[in-house]
């Protein structure tokens, strides 16, 4: 009987637990950046994007997600640097206004631990990328969190006098905290 019980218990709580993860709060998440100009690490944000999310984490083969980032949502601290990264030699906006985010797929690592690759889309250029990321639940919400890097010449990230290293480091860590509430 007390076998029963325990295994009752067991699957109630993980039943409990197993929710799917679709309402991405924006508010509550961030988009950020470090890259190196000159050997100093320099951070910046996107206030803005936009997502559709759908996470089981008793199913996360199953899982998708997409974001498009509002690339003149851009934040480096400072408006010159805003409309300078905003413009034809780096992001381009007027021409290519998102960056775009799409999971091909989902590898579950143990614990709380995945890989999500995905397709990169930056200024009409697109690059496959594993995204190491961690998901934490707390009730009906959890969190997503992972960084990755990407190398702007990959994407033509500063352009013309910029598409040398000397000044602006080729490599740009990427860092998210995506907070979702289950349905």
């Amino acid at each position: 009987m007390k076998r029963i019980a325990l295994a009752f218990a067991l699957t109630t709580a993980f039943a409990a637990q197993a929710a799917e993860f679709t309402q991405v709060q924006a508010d509550k998440s961030a988009i950020n950046f470090t890259y190196k100009q000159m050997g100093v690490a320099v951070d910046g944000k996107f206030k803005r994007f936009s997502s559709q999310l759908a996470f089981d984490p008793a199913r996360p083969a199953s899982a998708s997600a997409s974001f498009d980032v509002d690339l003149a949502s851009v934040d480096t601290g400072a408006p010159e640097g805003d409309d300078e990264v905003a413009g034809k030699p780096w992001f381009n906006t007027k021409a290519f206004p998102t960056a775009r985010f799409v999971s091909t797929g989902v590898k579950p690592l143990g614990g709380n631990k995945y890989e999500v690759a995905g397709q990169l889309s930056i200024k009409g250029k697109t690059q496959a990328v594993v995204v190491p990321a961690t998901f934490t639940a707390q009730g009906k919400s959890g969190a997503f969190d992972g960084s990755f890097t990407i190398r702007r010449a990959d994407f033509a990230i500063g352009e013309g006098s910029w598409a040398k290293f000397d000044i602006v480091a080729n490599d740009v860590l990427i860092k998210f905290h995506i907070t979702a509430n289950s349905k």
